[in-house]
């Protein structure tokens, strides 16, 4: 990895400056945030934190006691971004300080992760703190990087700029935590003792990876001129009073209304195989080594296809393309139901690894086009704020239908009820008539 100004400057020269294209140093910039922090949602959060919290911090704990504190570490957390994101996108905007708030969540992402390689064994108090804090650095900043999409993508390529994205992302966080994995697996090749050691080491790498390659965002991404730019309380106070305004501008654009309640739907069932795949495997007997390597055939598998759902958001409509990603993650719904060894599970791993980032990147982008470019970031508080919502209904469900059953089979097709609703809600959302109403908008905030 090159660092420092030689970094830069050798980043600086991909500039790619054939007519027409998407990729100019601008969009990379933008797109590499994404490939920063996504080795925080593969490595910390979905890798490596539940079972260090489980074996390291909580070590002679009961397995119940453990999962309760992991599980309210996650809702905590959960419920203080849904709480803050839609106040500080509408903050942001208010203020034009988007870079400024991506910046400031950056780093609390960074220093906090890095902060877990010092946390003691058997101390999970600590742990979770700091875990919470760390979610907060990472979904905070979501929300600004997402809102600045509508300044970076040329006009008609928002789909593809926004795979490029989530592309990045799965490459960069698969890339790290396959290290990160051969690490724990042999610590004696990279010098470590043990596993733990490898673990903790692999939370201080997660911490310099999303410092370094959020560098590019930092220097290349301009900000957007805003109007009515304000700063210190004025600007507070401005935002809890534009998120008002804005709560009511979306009960009144319709299209922007419906199109967020299918997405709380077809997100939380995607968001909910993300978080329950490995448990639903354990419960299956599958062995824990086989469950890592599905993650990562899922990362790798999800580089190339969410670039790929670009061109088909390009070719087959955005909102088709989605419905089409939506339509698989319903049959792996149900082959999930039926599969009964560790190749079919390496098979849907492939299945939703060709979905996944596209169902994200298309949603991302659709949203986009049908918000005011000028209020990009409150309105993209709302979306973040139904992503945290997400994977709230979906476990609840497999959970109860689990336990009534006394079945994990039975429980996972519970999901279908996430994707079938939010895929027909998604049907009737008039991406036309939502784009000309954002514009007119837009020109009538100009005028």
């Amino acid at each position: 990895m090159l660092s420092g100004s030689l970094w830069l400057d050798q980043f600086g020269a991909l500039t790619v400056k054939a007519k027409n294209t998407i990729i100019n140093r601008k969009v990379i910039s933008w797109a590499f945030y994404d490939w920063a922090n996504s080795a925080f949602a593969t490595t910390v959060m979905a890798g490596f934190f539940p079972v260090f919290f489980k074996n390291y911090w909580n070590m002679g704990v009961e397995a119940t006691t453990i999962t309760f504190r992991l599980g309210l570490a996650n809702s905590v957390a959960s419920l203080i971004v849904v709480a803050l994101a839609p106040v500080l996108g509408a903050i942001g905007d208010r203020g034009g300080a988007r870079k400024r708030f991506l910046l400031f969540f950056a780093s609390m992402g960074v220093v906090m992760t890095g902060s877990l390689f010092f946390v003691a064994q058997g101390a999970w108090q600590i742990a979770v703190l700091i875990y919470i804090l760390g979610i907060l650095g990472f979904s905070g900043g979501n929300i600004f990087n997402d809102s600045l999409l509508i300044s970076v993508a040329p006009a008609g390529k928002e789909d593809m700029v926004s795979a490029l994205g989530f592309s990045l992302g799965y490459l960069g966080g698969g890339l790290l935590f396959a290290i990160n994995v051969l690490m724990t697996l042999k610590p004696g090749l990279f010098g470590l003792p043990d596993a733990s050691a490898a673990v903790r080491l692999s939370f201080l790498s997660v911490a310099v990876w999303w410092a370094v390659f959020s560098l590019p965002m930092m220097f290349w991404v301009k900000e957007p001129r805003t109007d009515d730019r304000v700063s210190g309380w004025a600007m507070v106070c401005g935002g809890f009073s534009q998120l008002k305004k804005t709560f009511a501008e979306i009960r009144k654009l319709r299209v922007v209304f419906l199109f967020l309640i299918a997405y709380w739907l077809y997100i939380d069932g995607v968001d909910t195989i993300i978080r329950m795949a490995v448990d639903y495997g354990m419960s299956l007997g599958f062995p824990e080594n086989s469950l890592i390597v599905a993650l990562l055939i899922t990362q790798f598998v999800g580089f190339p296809a969410a670039i790929l759902f670009g061109k088909l958001g390009e070719k087959l409509g955005t909102k088709n393309g989605i419905l089409l990603g939506i339509v698989v993650y319903v049959g792996v719904t149900i082959w999930g139901r039926f599969m009964d060894n560790v190749a079919e599970f390496y098979m849907l791993a492939v299945a939703i690894g060709l979905v996944q980032g596209g169902v994200q990147a298309l949603s991302r982008s659709l949203y986009s086009r049908l918000i005011p470019s000028n209020k990009a970031a409150e309105f993209f508080g709302f979306y973040n704020m139904l992503g945290k919502f997400a994977a709230v209904i979906g476990p609840i469900l497999m959970g109860a239908v689990g336990v009534l059953t006394g079945n994990p089979r039975h429980a996972i097709l519970s999901i279908l009820i996430l994707f079938l609703g939010g895929g027909i809600i998604l049907y009737f959302v008039d991406e036309n008539e939502g784009m000309r109403i954002a514009r007119e908008l837009e020109a009538k905030k100009r005028n």
